[in-house]
């Protein structure tokens, strides 16, 4: 009868260690971004100069490998250690926690949907704040550089944005060489050429409209992103949806191992 009782209350191994072996490569992969967001910052100086954090006028790239590292590594350590040591309380916080992101991610996705023009407003604005920023940050001008490459793009809604950086506007009073022009990542690509020429864009802006068409992309990152998405929704709602699935998954597992812990202790 003992062992009848005791059989009926146990610790499912599957459950616990399943949820170990996930969260711990979660864990790991958090650390790895954190570890590499310092290491950048180390590179930059930021980490000698802390304030210098909030003296760009952009966004700095290595906020991402920052947060979303934070995130995971936080949500790696409650869901790792509390299924390794049959941890209530770590356990329903990585519950909850997943399960604040996963409702974030279902009104961000929404809103996005009810309010398209604010949104469209919202991006040509962080995009132009962030071409104001091109030369202040090695970062924020890679991601800048591969955003107008991947997507053919230049500026937010078209090159005479780039007049927003005091580099590349078209004022009279402006030294700088790069007047009038455009970044590399802006030039239409030749086939033919395995050197980059990093001074393609130089006074391409002071070409008529109808000839800078045949040295760069003349269309802006919002459209093209929007057509990226309108050709792309099945993969992006499917991504959307497996992560979904993944995080209402793992809360159902974590709960129900919270579930078979606290059976196990009430039958102590």
């Amino acid at each position: 009868m003992s062992g009848n009782h005791y059989k009926g209350n146990e610790v499912s191994c599957c459950i616990k260690y399943f949820i170990f072996g996930f969260n711990i490569l979660f864990w790991l992969l958090g650390m790895a971004l954190v570890g590499i967001g310092l290491w950048a910052w180390s590179e930059k100086g930021v980490l000698s100069n802390i304030s210098s954090i909030t003296d760009l006028g952009g966004l700095d790239p290595v906020w991402l490998f920052m947060v979303v590292g934070g995130v995971m590594f936080i949500l790696g350590f409650a869901g790792c250690i509390g299924a390794l040591r049959e941890n209530t309380f770590l356990l329903k916080f990585f519950s909850v926690f997943l399960g604040i992101i996963f409702f974030l991610e279902l009104t961000t996705g929404v809103l996005a949907f009810v309010f398209k023009d604010w949104i469209k407003d919202q991006l040509n604005l962080f995009i132009n704040n962030n071409i104001r920023a091109y030369r202040d940050d090695i970062d924020l001008q890679n991601l800048i550089d591969f955003t107008q490459e991947y997507w053919e793009c230049c500026g937010a809604f078209g090159a005479d944005d780039w007049n927003l950086n005091i580099y590349f506007n078209c004022t009279d009073g402006n030294p700088s060489r790069e007047k009038c022009g455009v970044p590399f990542s802006c030039c239409t690509k030749d086939p033919a050429e395995d050197v980059i020429n990093t001074q393609c864009g130089y006074d391409i802006r002071a070409k008529p409209d109808s000839e800078q068409k045949d040295y760069i992309n003349v269309k802006g990152c919002v459209p093209q992103f929007e057509k990226w998405l309108q050709d792309n929704l099945t993969l992006v709602a499917g991504i959307f949806i497996g992560v979904a699935l993944l995080q209402i998954f793992g809360i159902c597992l974590a709960q129900n191992l919270v579930s078979d812990i606290e059976a196990v202790r009430a039958s102590w």
